[in-house]
């Protein structure tokens, strides 16, 4: 058995059988990097030697009698998050010798549950693209086809999931940064509800690990099966013991529904800020009619769905005011005067960009009045249906494109040219809300690239689009490797 492959559940039962140790399923994750990711370049930070000799330990405390959820399992860990003795760049130069002294809350997660860490995976220059290249560590390629992105910024886990290199990995996404590299890569990231895992220690350089979620992002898992990634959410999941961990303990309530017959569908594969391409809607739409297939009920349209349009300029807005807080008071009025000059008629994601970015603090908090309105048609639709599906992202994985300024970049979309970032949108449909979004594969285009969707569940349901993944593979299949 090709154990690199081999499902987290595999892997527990062989361990627990004695079929296989630790220490083997380690060196032969290693064998295989070793080998194979000169091409791929998804391992930036390796940690052999401690892998090593975490799966050693590991062994003993199986012999012991020790079973923890992920004893003994390979995994990788972003390189955005704090390990202690490993370096934290986010691909920033200036910091390559950043190197923190204590495990971020997620790494200790992983660690407490048996985990051994391989090493850490690639990221873009922090963290700000939906490509996965930095100057320190190199360009990340799509192990389907070296010549395309991996996406970003979870891009090096991602690889290294469809590469072979560990069973699991943890990212984070503000910007579809789980979703767009699983949906590129054909494995599955779960973006959880916002707030739900703690995210202290996944910080820039030198800023301080406080226990404080950051507006819009989330830390969480990615695997190559629903059910390793519901395991791995169970591991992550849960509140900062240094907040609201002191009075507080997580209880997720189960999936609305175990039958696929159950579930009520809202499928979605148009969106009216950017076009879809035909390869990502025959993805939607297979998805579709494999739930219409297993009984579930199907619709295209309702009522109840909030303004996509406002929606995605809202979160446009959001997005780029989170970025500005440590630019210098130059830079920052810059962008005032250019959001300024704007017709006010520029209802472009551009523009709703720009105007985030030159935002006042009266201009946020009138933003996050409008989010909470919108919110709340969230839970009213989510009264009617159980999860909605739609794209990731408006294309498969796209050739790699590192132009140095991102605005003049553009994504092709069946011969039609937007703006790089508008393709953000889809992303934000999920994002916006706070709500939690199941990346799953959902095929191959006609070139042999993967194809993935997004299942979007109710607020603090995370197990309801978790399990509809789950029940969907078994329809469609899930994860394949690269040839």
């Amino acid at each position: 058995m090709d154990w690199n492959f081999a499902t987290v559940e595999e892997l527990t039962a062989a361990l627990r059988a004695g079929d296989v140790t630790s220490a083997e399923l380690t060196d032969a994750a290693i064998a295989r990097i070793e080998r194979d990711d000169k091409a791929v370049n998804a391992i930036c930070v390796p940690d052999f030697d401690r892998a090593r000799a975490a799966a050693r330990d590991a062994d003993r405390a199986r012999a012991r009698g020790e079973d923890r959820p992920l004893l003994g399992i390979p995994v990788t860990v972003k390189e955005s998050y704090d390990v202690a003795g490993l370096p934290t760049t986010w691909g920033m130069p200036q910091h390559r010798d950043h190197v923190p002294a204590e495990d971020a809350v997620q790494v200790s997660r992983l660690k407490a549950a048996g985990a051994v860490v391989l090493g850490k995976t690639n990221v873009p220059l922090v963290l700000r693209d939906i490509q996965t290249f930095n100057e320190i560590y190199g360009t990340t390629n799509n192990p389907w086809d070296h010549g395309r992105t991996a996406g970003g910024s979870s891009g090096g886990s991602a690889a290294a999931l469809a590469s072979g290199f560990g069973a699991l990995s943890i990212g984070s996404d503000l910007a579809g940064s789980l979703r767009t590299p699983a949906h590129f890569c054909g494995v599955y990231a779960h973006k959880p509800t916002w707030g739900l895992a703690s995210s202290r220690g996944m910080v820039p350089p030198r800023a301080p690990a406080l226990p404080a979620e950051t507006d819009l992002a989330v830390v969480g898992p990615m695997a190559r099966t629903a059910r390793d990634l519901a395991l791995l959410l169970d591991v992550m999941a849960g509140p900062d013991p240094l907040t609201s961990g002191a009075a507080y303990a997580l209880t997720l309530p189960p999936a609305r529904h175990e039958r696929l017959a159950d579930f009520r569908v809202l499928v979605l594969d148009a969106h009216p800020l950017i076009g879809t391409s035909a390869a990502v809607r025959a993805g939607v739409h297979r998805v579709a009619d494999a739930l219409a297939a297993g009984g579930a009920r199907v619709e295209r349209h309702s009522p109840l769905l909030p303004d996509l349009t406002e929606a995605g300029l809202l979160y446009m807005e959001l997005l780029t005011s989170g970025a500005v807080g440590r630019m210098p008071a130059e830079a920052y009025e810059g962008l005032r005067t250019m959001a300024a000059a704007l017709e006010a008629d520029d209802r472009s994601p551009g523009a709703a960009r720009l105007r985030g970015a030159a935002f006042s603090h009266r201009d946020w908090l009138v933003a996050d009045g409008r989010r909470e309105l919108h919110r709340h048609g969230w839970r009213r639709l989510f009264a009617a249906f159980d999860a909605v599906v739609c794209p990731i992202t408006p294309t498969p994985a796209f050739p790699h494109d590192h132009h140095p300024d991102p605005e003049q970049r553009l994504i092709d979309v069946d011969g039609v040219a937007y703006p790089y970032f508008d393709q953000l949108v889809w992303a934000g449909v999920a994002t916006l809300p706070g709500l939690p979004a199941t990346a799953v594969p959902a095929g191959r285009t006609s070139e042999g690239l993967p194809v993935g969707v997004q299942l979007i569940g109710p607020m603090f349901e995370d197990r309801t689009p978790l399990r509809l993944a789950e029940l969907l593979a078994e329809e469609i299949g899930g994860f394949q490797a690269p040839r």
